[in-house]
Parts: structure tokens; sequence; C-alpha cells
């Protein structure tokens, strides 16, 4: 499985820079007011994946935020419960379990 994976890795790899090798053009890219930046054509495809990935990323900065701020309310909750009492032994028979005390915790 390791050496598939770094056969992956090396595809991935050298497609990418066949890519590369591939797109040496110059590109103009027009911005407002006659401005404009000529690069190879590889360095603006890689500039507009970068910048997409940066405003992903500042996108989801908020959400991550409020479930970081939401996990440590429900942990600070969760944490000063009292510890659990044995309870009382009782001399009445046992019951057999009901159905609901037989199943497994949700998610196992």
């Amino acid at each position: 499985m390791k050496y598939l994976l770094w056969l992956l890795k090396a595809a991935i790899f050298f497609t990418l820079f066949a890519f590369a090798l591939n797109n040496q053009q110059d590109a103009t890219v027009h911005f407002f007011f006659g401005t404009q930046w000529r690069a190879p054509l590889v360095l603006v495809v890689l500039t507009a994946f970068a910048a997409g990935l940066v405003v992903g990323v500042l996108g989801m900065v908020p959400r991550w935020w409020k479930h970081r701020r939401a996990a440590r309310r429900a942990d600070v909750s969760a944490s000063p419960s009292p510890a659990p009492t044995a309870p009382a032994p009782s001399t009445a028979p046992s019951t057999a379990p009901s159905s609901a005390e037989m199943l497994p915790p949700h998610g196992i």
C-alpha cells in the first residue's frame, strides 16, 4: 500500500511537472486602470489556484471559530459535573434489562 501511494504521488508530480513545462508561454493578465501582469502561464494558473485556496480558507474561518467556541462551551459544561454515586444495594430481585439498555452507544 505504501508503494502504491508513492506511485500515485509520483504520477501527480510528473503530470504537474509536464503541465508546467508545456505552459512556458507568457500570458498577460489585465487588471483595472490599465495595469497588467505578464508572467508564464503556469505561474498565472498557480497564482489563481493559491488565491482560490486563500479565499476559501478565509471564508471558512468564522465557521471554524463558531464550532471551536461551541466545543469549548460543551467541554466546560460537561467537566464540572459531580462524580456519580453508587446506588444503594437493593434486596429486590433484579429484572432483565430492557431492549433500550442492551443497545450499544450511538456511533459504535
